[in-house]
């Protein structure tokens, strides 16, 4: 299966957050999963990257060529695609992707998460979404969806799509889960 990695791109961030995502990537690789992520040699992305290449995993880079600069993407990938911008390149990790792990990170972070949520609320696919709950990161995001939802701004469904992970092995074992099916996610319908 190839998982996306969405995640950190900086390094100035406690180690607890490198050492999850380390651990992570590398159980996934063991798993015979291979990685496609944006890329980076930095942050909580080089960190996925380096789990992926401990644990014996397929990598591959995703970065527009602005990016190919000394020290910034990630040297070890077995591949890397060059898109022309960033727009181009989210959307070849989201085509390519069987499932995507989200760890901490950004608002860039934030952005990918949230456009692969709602891809998935409007049946455009049905890949696995797991948010990395490392250190409760996410705690207060899935506060605001809850509360949302509860105001009637977000649909009561939309928290089946994704699941929340406190550790490499559920978030493996969520990873590794079928596909929701389509019939809960068809909401243009309604």
């Amino acid at each position: 299966m190839r998982v996306c990695i969405f995640g950190a791109s900086g390094d100035d961030i406690e180690q607890v957050y490198f050492d999850e995502t380390f651990a992570v990537g590398r159980a996934l690789a063991e798993r015979g999963h291979s990685l496609i992520f944006g890329g980076g040699a930095h942050g909580l992305m080089g960190a996925a990257a380096r789990g992926f290449t401990a644990g014996g995993g397929k990598i591959v880079g995703v970065a527009p060529r602005f990016f190919d600069i000394p020290g910034v993407l990630y040297e070890a990938c077995d591949e890397f695609v060059w898109p022309d911008s960033m727009r181009d390149r989210k959307k070849y990790m989201e085509d390519n992707a069987d499932a995507f792990l989200v760890v901490p990170g950004g608002i860039g972070t934030y952005e990918e998460f949230l456009e692969v949520l709602t891809l998935k609320q409007l049946a455009r696919h049905g890949k696995p979404i797991v948010l990395y709950n490392i250190n409760g990161f996410f705690d207060k995001l899935t506060d605001l969806i809850a509360a949302d939802t509860v105001a009637g701004f977000i649909r009561r469904q939309t928290m089946e799509l994704f699941d929340l992970a406190d550790d490499p092995e559920t978030a493996v074992r969520l990873i590794e889960s079928e596909a929701v099916d389509t019939e809960t996610i068809r909401f243009c319908d309604e």
